[in-house]
Order: structure tokens, then C-alpha cells, then sequence
């Protein structure tokens, strides 16, 4: 009897193995799976003819992911940029033929105009989202907001003429009650919610010294 030789070369060898496409969800993030799973209004227990709710749901989940906010603002003439209200500035009013609309600047902030009538989830629904069967920490919920590019002048004057705003990739951490806000923080380029360390940020980015 020999003993198995290991070559040198082994983990090259298995780099170089290829067995073809995986079912396995390769892509690493920091969102739990259900928070991606859109609401249906349908029965668990389905009638002859109709579509299972499992199948609703996958097909739902394909659509929406297929919606870009942007592009359906575009869509409509709208602006993302010029959404969030900025400082008046007398001194470079734009002269009416380059106005397309009005002629007044944008004042009106965005919850003016808020609606959660007909909205699917409660906010406390949505933060549920995060929670995983098993686990006591609860994940970020993957969302979309409008933010300043520019982190550091965004924090200082979020009114600021010199911004620019866009619809960003975050995670939802937590929300008040009190203001109705939201808690967001901005995805990495791997699109993970990480904190200065490297670390997911869990329950809201609370840590157990509080």
C-alpha cells in the first residue's frame, strides 16, 4: 500500500476544474432573501387554474426588478436632480426662456406631496423584512434614495446649489416613528451595507454598548 501523493500544483488543478452553472447563489450580500420577495394578495392555498403563490411572487419579484426609478421619472420629464428644494438665490435667477415651466424655484419638499394611503407594507412591515427565521439580529432592507453625491457637503447644507442628487442603492437600518424618517446607509461597490470596518451593519447600526 502507497501513500496518496498530493501534487504541488493541486489547488491550480482545482481552479481549473469547470463543472458548468450552479444553481448556488454565489453573490454575497447583506440583505436577507425574503426582503426581496414582493407582497401578494392571494390565498396560500390556490384553486384549480390559478397560478401558485410562489409562482406569483417569482414573477413579481422579475418585474419589479426590471423598474428603474430614474428612468420612470425621465419618462415623465422629470428630473431627479431638481427634486430636493435648494437655497434662492436672487442673484442667478434663470431668465424665463430657459425656464421650461415655471418661473418660481423648487421650494416644496418631497413629503409635502407624501402619500402612505395606498402604500403595501406599514414602515414597521418593512423594517421586518429584516429579520431572519432563527436569527435575533435584524439585516438592512434593500432600498433606493434620493442622495447627494457628495457625502461630506451633503451633511453640512443638504440645500446646497452645488449638489447633485441621485437615486443610490442602500440599506434601510431603521425608521422614527416620531419624524416618519428613514435611516439609510449607501452600498458599497460590491453593493453590501458595511461599516468603516468592514463589518455588516445590524439593528440599525445599535451595538450591545448601546
Amino acid at each position: 500500500v502507497t501513500k496518496l501523493k498530493m501534487p504541488g500544483n493541486f489547488r491550480s488543478l482545482l481552479d481549473q476544474q469547470m463543472f458548468g452553472p450552479s444553481t448556488q447563489d454565489l453573490a454575497e450580500t447583506d440583505f436577507p432573501v425574503q426582503s426581496f420577495k414582493p407582497k401578494v394578495q392571494m390565498p396560500f392555498k390556490r384553486i384549480p387554474g390559478q397560478n401558485p403563490r410562489k409562482v406569483e411572487e417569482e414573477r413579481r419579484r422579475r418585474l419589479y426588478l426590471t423598474f428603474d426609478i430614474a428612468e420612470l421619472l425621465a419618462s415623465k420629464g422629470i428630473d431627479s436632480n431638481q427634486l430636493m428644494p435648494r437655497h434662492y438665490d436672487p442673484d442667478n435667477i434663470p431668465p424665463i426662456e430657459e425656464t421650461k415651466d415655471s418661473v418660481f424655484p423648487i421650494y416644496l419638499p418631497l413629503k409635502v406631496f407624501d402619500n402612505d394611503e395606498y402604500d403595501c407594507r406599514t414602515p414597521e412591515e418593512w423594517m421586518s423584512l429584516g429579520l431572519e427565521p432563527g436569527s435575533s439580529d435584524r439585516k438592512p432592507v434593500p432600498g433606493k434614495a434620493l442622495l447627494p453625491t457628495d457625502d461630506v457637503l451633503g451633511h453640512e447644507d443638504p440645500k446646497s446649489q452645488e449638489l447633485i442628487y441621485k437615486w443610490i442603492d442602500v440599506g434601510v437600518l431603521d425608521y422614527d416613528k416620531e419624524t416618519e424618517l428613514y435611516l439609510v446607509h449607501k452600498t458599497d461597490k460590491k453593493g453590501l451595507v458595511r461599516d468603516e470596518e468592514g463589518r455588516p451593519i445590524l439593528n440599525g447600526g445599535m451595538t450591545r454598548e448601546g
